[in-house]
Order: C-alpha cells, then sequence, then structure tokens
C-alpha cells in the first residue's frame, strides 16, 4: 500500500521507529525485514476465495496473525501509538486490546468507505452491509483520532463516526515531485483532440 508506506517513511524521517505489520505477496515473502529503517513484520494470506466463506476465513486468518505480530512487536520494540487502516475495518479488535490494557493511542486511517464499496459492488443492503457500518462505527468508537483520505471521508468521520472536527484532519497522498521530469509535449496521444486526461494509480 503505497499511502501507508508514504506514511511510515514520513514518520521515520520525523524521527518516530516505525514498525509495520503487513501480508505476505507480489515479493515480498520475508517474514521480517527492515526496509528504509522500517521495521517489517509480515505474516501469511490464505488462498483468495470470493465468497462469504472465502472472505471470513481470509479475515480472521489476518486478524489472528495481525494481533500476533502486534503481540512480537510490543515485546521486541514497545510502541506508544497504533495506527490502523481499511478495507477491512476489523483491525479495531487488534487495536482495542493494547489501548485497554497498555493504554496506547489509535489512529484511524480511513482509505475506503466500505459500506459504500459493497452496496455498489453487490447493490444490496443486506446483513453484511449492516455488519459493515458496525465494524466502521466501533473503529471509528475505537480511534482517538482521524486521518481522512479527503473532505468527503471527513465529512462521514464527523457525521456517521460521531468524531470531534478537532480529530479529524485531511491527510492527501501525492508523489514525491523530486522524482518527476518535465517533458515536453507529445501531441500525437491527443490524437487531434483538445484534452487528454491521464490516470496513475491502481484500480482494483
Amino acid at each position: 500500500d503505497r499511502r501507508v508506506w508514504m506514511e511510515a517513511t514520513t514518520l521515520q524521517k520525523a524521527g518516530y521507529e516505525v514498525s509495520v505489520i503487513s501480508p505476505t505477496g507480489n515479493g515480498f515473502d520475508k517474514d521480517y525485514e527492515i526496509i528504509e529503517q522500517i521495521h517489517i513484520y509480515r505474516h501469511p494470506l490464505p488462498a483468495e476465495e470470493s465468497s462469504v466463506i472465502g472472505y471470513l476465513r481470509e479475515y480472521s486468518w489476518a486478524i489472528n496473525w495481525q494481533f500476533r505480530l502486534a503481540q512480537r512487536v510490543w515485546r521486541e520494540r514497545g510502541f506508544d501509538v497504533i495506527h490502523i487502516c481499511n478495507p477491512p475495518d476489523l483491525l479495531f479488535l487488534v487495536a482495542a486490546w493494547f489501548k485497554l490494557f497498555h493504554g496506547i493511542s489509535i489512529i484511524f486511517d480511513h482509505h475506503d468507505l466500505s459500506p459504500e464499496m459493497y452496496e455498489a459492488k453487490y447493490r444490496r443492503r443486506d446483513i453484511f452491509y449492516h455488519g459493515l457500518r458496525w465494524a466502521e462505527r466501533l473503529t471509528y468508537a475505537t480511534a482517538d483520532m482521524v486521518i481522512s483520505t479527503n473532505e468527503s471521508h471527513r465529512e462521514v468521520a464527523l457525521k456517521r463516526g460521531h468524531k470531534k472536527p478537532e480529530k479529524v484532519f485531511v491527510v492527501r497522498s501525492a508523489p514525491d515531485l523530486s522524482r518527476f521530469r518535465r517533458m515536453p509535449p507529445n501531441p500525437n496521444y491527443r490524437r487531434g483532440r483538445n484534452y487528454l486526461i491521464g490516470y496513475m494509480g491502481v484500480m482494483g
């Protein structure tokens, strides 16, 4: 997740010690390694299944592993703040333990509107939709502070999450401009049209 990685490296450059818990995949299969002074702990994931049982298995597996790895980080390095993001909106289950028994502060980095994504994908508001609303509400209730990706997400945090305005901040993702180089325009791409829009990112 590029956003999470940029947040981690920004914190490290600001003087914080950062540990990240992540699933393996895409060539990153070491259980533990240090990259750019970030301590990375990884866990395996079961094979993906596009079914209710598959999702339940994947999420329960992930939550179990992430709790175990959080306990390991706590023993080996310690921490003062847990930064969780979504989807899924279930990481409050891991974070709440440390808040309850160790007084750790929690930041919720709200990436996706999971209930809306579910409704758009499946075109229904069933028990799973309301389960996502319930999980989202508990995540907000657990969080001491919320980071929103944009103003519409911030509005959800204020209204649906009942967070105080001073506890919700918009933090946008942006590329490192030092890695970009301006090139002369290529009229071939326009194909005779006045405007050209380019998209860089992931849709999936």
